[in-house]
């Protein structure tokens, strides 16, 4: 049903957006009045910091969906998020359809079995807000029932303004509250080291390379794009990584990966 932008419903929400004091009260006003846009079953407000950990800022799921997606998840894991990688680059959409920014393989990569899938979202739609230059604010907006039509996109890219103001906003006074800017952390410079520096010790460099991309879901084809060789050079080069880690499958490999940031 198309939103009647002329509404009471939607002017108070707007009217809820301005008048909130901290950030969790312009979040909460933001998911509803994005739900009489486009109704939607979920939503999670996330920093990603070029150099520190990502923040939670807002999120509406419930507690058992929290240990699973997010504790988890910070604690390494997001280092393998194609919307993590997204928000790193200098040009990104200021919003986009999660499906068209995947990597050609990312629904079989280990990676998605473990923290995507059990989510059961069918569909979702990113905002994302760069408030500095080494940290976006990215929104969330999950659907679990069926997909969001062309008419939803449309209302949720007339909004694109409002969203942004609002995104915005919740930075600057979560930054007021907490002091946290994203600066530089020990933990995810760790993460990171172990991340990039995964199988160093049995590994090639381009091996590493082609790893950390088959982690990330890209097929043999995609990681061949990606580092310009040819499939049958990475075909090659795989054989070799899995036959050094002592592995026969990514399912293992991701399992390595896990244990060792789980040492970190």
């Amino acid at each position: 049903m198309p939103t009647d932008f002329q509404s009471n419903a939607w002017h108070q929400a707007v009217a809820n957006i301005i008048s909130a004091a901290d950030a969790r009260q312009i979040a909460a006003g933001l998911t509803d009045a994005i739900d009489l846009v486009a109704n939607h079953e979920g939503t999670c407000l996330i920093a990603f910091h070029r150099d520190a950990s990502p923040d939670v800022l807002h999120h509406t799921l419930e507690p058992a969906g929290r240990k699973h997606y997010l504790e988890r998840y910070l604690q390494g894991p997001y280092l393998l998020d194609p919307l993590y990688q997204l928000s790193l680059k200098n040009k990104k959409p200021s919003l986009c359809r999660f499906r068209d920014e995947l990597p050609d393989r990312f629904r079989s990569s280990e990676y998605y079995r473990q923290y995507c899938e059990r989510t059961h979202l069918l569909d979702e739609m990113d905002y994302f807000v760069p408030v500095s230059t080494r940290t976006s604010v990215v929104l969330v907006v999950g659907r679990r029932s069926r997909m969001f039509t062309k008419a939803e996109v449309q209302r949720l890219r007339v909004i694109e303004p409002m969203v942004q103001a609002s995104l915005q906003k919740i930075w600057r006074t979560w930054i007021s509250r907490t002091g946290n800017t994203g600066g530089k952390d020990d933990v995810h410079r760790r993460l990171t080291d172990c991340f990039e520096n995964f199988g160093r010790s049995k590994l090639t460099k381009r091996e590493r390379q082609i790893s950390q991309l088959l982690l990330r879901g890209h097929s043999s084809k995609s990681v061949a794009q990606e580092l310009k060789i040819a499939p049958g050079t990475v075909m090659v080069h795989k054989r070799n990584l899995f036959a050094k880690l002592r592995i026969s499958s990514q399912y293992e490999l991701f399992s390595l990966l896990i244990d060792d940031l789980s040492s970190m």
